[in-house]
């Protein structure tokens, strides 16, 4: 029981989102009549709409005698941000309808699906109308289009992997890690896809920064597994496509073809057409294991210059705090191989995302697109309830913690020990030069000091474990002490009083 509608679909978003399909996150608003709680539900449902999440919402229904005279329609408000909608309409089509709404969640592209549910339809005999869950479908791709797609991947003389949240849709890490080594190609991943593939595998390129930039220019193939290739706000575009061989398995059709001239595609599930390759990629006479040498040296010469960049940052002992020292105290206290950290719009997202190393499927949500500040927090929740035994972590900023405030009273209720890192530098925005383009403002507007209001204490008072830190060397004993807490199911805020830093590793953009 969360404290407003739009976190109720982000709990569910994040739950299925760390499921791999396996699981689908289910959440109920009001609806109907009263429909101030599917309103508020909407951004919720869109983010999950845009990131490709399958959740299932039931909300209340109008009568069924004044459907589509309504003024405010739910059916036609949500089409555009749902990937189904049914209206029930009699109590026995209960069975029918949640038949189709598995279909459509675990069959396809994921989505969201709403479901509205009037009162007053009364009862059903189950032994009538029986309902058996549906597992879903998947499908291989042509054959005749893997085998080509292997000819040009061999072709190529600096082929790069783009693996997108596909992989997590598809449960594919192990065939995504199995082929790469097999191929001996670096591994980029979408910010929804990171930690899909191990960020300190020596094929991986991680989300941003010089290995990024510089492999995406250079490479003659990119190869785009389970990504839609579609240029948002926070992804990479692909520079001079028209000089670079570009394959695409994709489990959508109408992601081909729809930003860049695809050369080769195929359309299905990525396990299954990882598995394809690797079996078409073993019977190639030609192919010989390890012959990269010199891409791989390249690859490790990329991250150490990306690195000497934030080193400096991430040992800094300056006051107040880099938030980069922050980053760097979190990977040496957290046991990467049992935890889940994620973010917050603005600065957490973009700074974090390009140092954190994830090493386990799941061990990072990155998320962006269509963002509504606070979700972080709310998929936070999911993945505690998804992985119990597993350390979660939520970062969000000064203007994230205004969204997520009241709903730390839900994880005192409920016993959630998570623990949320507020990087407090008393600002909004803070992207460096050059980030989003020439002329844009480091930090776009200021918020009240935090020297006069303490966020500590207001957490503290709705129950949580809380703490406010503001020296470099407290960062670590301060997150044990959070952790702790976390272990009795006790939720823990730690509010660090960070420097006005921006933010680097910006997206390709052509």
């Amino acid at each position: 029981m969360m404290r407003t509608e739009r976190f109720a679909i982000a709990v569910a978003d994040g739950f299925s989102r760390v499921s791999n399909g396996k699981r689908i996150g289910v959440c109920s608003v009001q609806g109907g009549m009263n429909a101030a709680g599917i309103q508020d539900a909407y951004s919720g449902i869109v983010q999950a709409y845009e990131d490709s999440s399958p959740i299932l919402c039931v909300t209340g229904g109008v009568p069924p005698a004044i459907r589509e005279t309504e003024r405010w329609n739910t059916s036609e408000a949500f089409r555009s941000a749902t990937k189904w909608t049914g209206f029930i309409n009699k109590a026995h089509r209960v069975p029918e309808y949640l038949r189709r709404a598995f279909t459509y969640l675990r069959t396809g592209r994921p989505g969201p699906v709403l479901l509205q549910l009037p009162r007053g339809l009364g009862e059903y005999d189950e032994s009538e109308f029986p309902y058996v869950p549906v597992k879903g479908w998947r499908h291989k791709g042509d054959p005749g289009d893997v085998k080509v797609a292997v000819r040009a991947l061999l072709a190529a003389k600096r082929p790069l992997i783009y693996a997108g949240q596909g992989i997590f849709n598809a449960d594919a890490c192990d065939e995504l890690r199995e082929f790469a080594e097999l191929f001996q190609a670096p591994v980029l991943t979408t910010l929804k896809a990171k930690s899909c593939f191990p960020e300190d595998h020596a094929l991986s390129l991680g989300v941003r920064g010089t290995p990024a930039e510089r492999f995406l220019r250079t490479s003659d193939l990119i190869f785009a597994v389970g990504s839609s290739l579609s240029p948002g706000r926070f992804s990479h575009h692909v520079p001079d496509p028209s000089g670079k061989v570009i394959v695409q398995c994709t489990i959508d059709e109408m992601d081909i073809n729809r930003n860049y001239r695809v050369d080769h595609a195929i359309v299905g599930d990525a396990k299954l057409v990882l598995g394809q390759l690797i079996a078409e990629v073993k019977e190639q006479a030609s192919f010989k294991r390890g012959s990269r040498k010199e891409l791989l040296r390249e690859v490790e010469e990329a991250k150490r210059e990306h690195m000497e960049k934030y080193t400096p940052l991430m040992g800094s002992d300056e006051k107040p705090i880099n938030p980069y020292r922050v980053y760097r105290e979190l990977m040496q206290t957290i046991d990467r191989g049992n935890s889940f950290v994620t973010h917050d719009s603005g600065n957490t997202r973009d700074q974090l995302s390009t140092v954190y190393e994830a090493l386990i499927p799941h061990g990072f949500l990155g998320w962006g697109n269509v963002s509504t500040l606070g979700f972080g927090l709310g998929a936070a929740i999911g993945a505690k309830l998804a992985f119990p035994e597993r350390q979660v972590v939520n970062f969000t900023g000064d203007a994230g913690v205004g969204y997520q405030l009241g709903n730390y009273e839900a994880l005192v209720r409920n016993e959630i020990g998570i623990t949320t890192i507020h990087i407090n530098n008393s600002g909004f925005g803070g992207y460096g030069p050059g980030f989003w383009g020439a002329g844009h403002s480091p930090y776009t507007s200021k918020v009240t000091p935090s020297a006069i209001v303490k966020m500590a204490e207001a957490a503290e008072a709705l129950g949580e474990y809380a703490e406010r830190v503001e020296d470099p060397d407290e960062i670590a004993p301060a997150l044990k002490r959070a952790f702790k807490e976390n272990r009795s199911g006790r939720p823990a805020y730690l509010e660090v009083i960070c420097c006005q830093h921006p933010v680097f590793g910006r997206w390709v953009t052509g």
